[in-house]
C-alpha cells in the first residue's frame, strides 16, 4: 500500500527537522516499520503493509508536531515505541507529578506498571534493560512524594560487587553506596532536579538503605524502591518484604537475564516472581524488548541473547 501526505502549511525548518541529518530520522522509521519513505518537499510517499505504513505516518505527524527544534534520535525512537504517537491521552491516562511534563507510558506494559504501582501495595517489575522499570518506579515515587501520599522515598540496592560488607570501602555511608544507587540518583535529579534532591536529603525525606542494613526495620508512611533486585538472595528478599509498614508502597525491579550472584545460588527475584505470584495485594509486570525505549540495537540484543540462552537450553548446557 502506498499512502501520501503533504504537510501543510509547508515550513521548510520544520521539515528539515522532521527528517533529520541526511534523511536518517526517516531511515531509522523505515527500519523499525519495514516501510520505504520517499519525500519532495513537504510531499511524503509511504510504501508499506497497510497497518504499518499508517503507523509510519501517525509516526511522521508526531514528529512533525515536534520538529520546531532540532529532534535527536532518541525522541525517534520514543515516538516509534509510543502507542499514543499523537501524543493525545485516554481520559483514563495516568499522570504523575514531576518536573518532566512529557512523562508518561510509553508501551502498553509500561501503562499496566504505572497501574499496579498505584493500585498495590508490592509491585514488581521484571524485565531487561532499557524498559523503564525504575525510572518510572523512581517517577512514581516523587509523584507520592509531591501528593503527600508518602513523608520519605527509601532507595535501596544490594552490593553484591562489594559482597554486601560495605565497611571497608572509603568514605561515609552514603559514599560507601553511591556507585550501587548511581541509577536512582540519576532519574531522581531528572525528576525533581539537583537542588531539590539535596535539601530532600538533608530533611530526611529522601534516604538511601543499604539492603544489608535493612533487616529490623518497619518502613511507615514510605515509598521504597529496591533496584537491582536479581542480585538479592531469597532470604534477602523476605526480609526486604516484610519490612514494609502501614502506609507503605514497594516496588521491586530487576532484570533476571543480568544474575551478579555466585554460581549455583538462587535469585531471590526469581524465587519471589514464583513464591508470590498468587498473593492479593501484590502486583507482577513482565516487560520484554518491545518494551525497550532506548537506542533499537538495545531491543536486538535482548532478543538476540534470549535466544541463545533458549538454544543453550533447549541443547542441555
Amino acid at each position: 500500500m502506498i499512502l501520501r501526505h503533504s504537510f501543510a502549511p509547508p515550513n521548510n525548518t520544520r521539515l528539515s527537522h522532521l527528517c533529520g541529518p541526511l534523511d536518517a530520522h526517516l531511515r531509522r522509521i523505515e527500519e523499525a516499520l519495514g516501510v520505504k519513505i520517499a519525500h519532495r518537499h513537504e510531499q511524503f510517499k509511504i510504501d508499506g503493509p497497510k497497518p504499518k505504513a499508517e503507523r509510519a505516518l501517525e509516526v511522521l505527524q508526531a514528529l512533525y508536531e515536534m520538529a520546531k527544534r532540532p529532534i535527536d534520535a532518541g525522541a525517534v525512537q520514543l515516538t516509534l515505541a509510543s502507542e499514543d504517537v499523537l501524543g493525545e491521552a485516554d481520559d483514563g491516562a495516568m499522570t504523575l507529578a514531576t518536573r518532566r511534563a512529557d512523562l508518561r507510558a510509553r508501551t502498553p506494559n509500561q501503562s499496566v506498571y504505572l497501574d499496579n504501582i498505584a493500585n498495590h501495595d508490592i509491585t514488581f517489575g521484571i524485565g531487561p534493560a532499557g524498559t523503564g522499570k525504575t525510572y518510572l518506579a523512581v517517577a512514581s515515587a516523587v509523584d507520592a512524594l509531591e501528593r503527600s501520599s508518602v513523608q520519605r522515598i527509601v532507595l535501596t540496592r544490594p552490593a553484591v560487587e562489594a559482597g554486601e560488607r560495605l565497611g571497608f570501602l572509603p568514605g561515609d555511608l552514603t559514599q560507601k553506596v553511591d556507585p550501587y544507587l548511581r541509577p536512582l540518583y540519576d532519574a531522581l535529579y531528572d525528576l525533581m532536579g539537583f537542588d531539590r534532591v539535596t535539601k530532600a536529603f538533608e530533611r530526611n525525606t529522601l534516604e538511601i538503605a543499604p539492603l544489608a542494613f535493612m533487616r529490623g526495620r518497619t518502613l511507615n508512611n514510605a515509598f521504597v524502591i529496591l533496584d537491582e533486585a536479581q542480585n538479592t538472595t531469597p532470604e534477602q528478599m523476605k526480609m526486604f518484604l516484610t519490612r514494609i509498614g502501614f502506609g507503605a508502597k514497594a516496588v521491586v525491579t530487576g532484570d533476571v537475564s543480568q544474575i551478579d550472584l555466585p554460581k549455583g545460588q538462587l535469585s531471590g527475584l526469581i524465587d519471589a516472581e514464583r513464591v508470590l505470584r498468587r498473593v492479593k495485594g501484590i502486583a507482577i509486570t513482565r516487560f520484554d524488548s518491545s518494551d525497550v525505549v532506548r537506542h533499537p540495537l538495545v531491543a536486538r540484543i535482548v532478543d538476540a541473547y534470549d535466544g541463545a540462552r533458549k538454544r543453550g537450553a533447549a541443547a542441555g548446557e
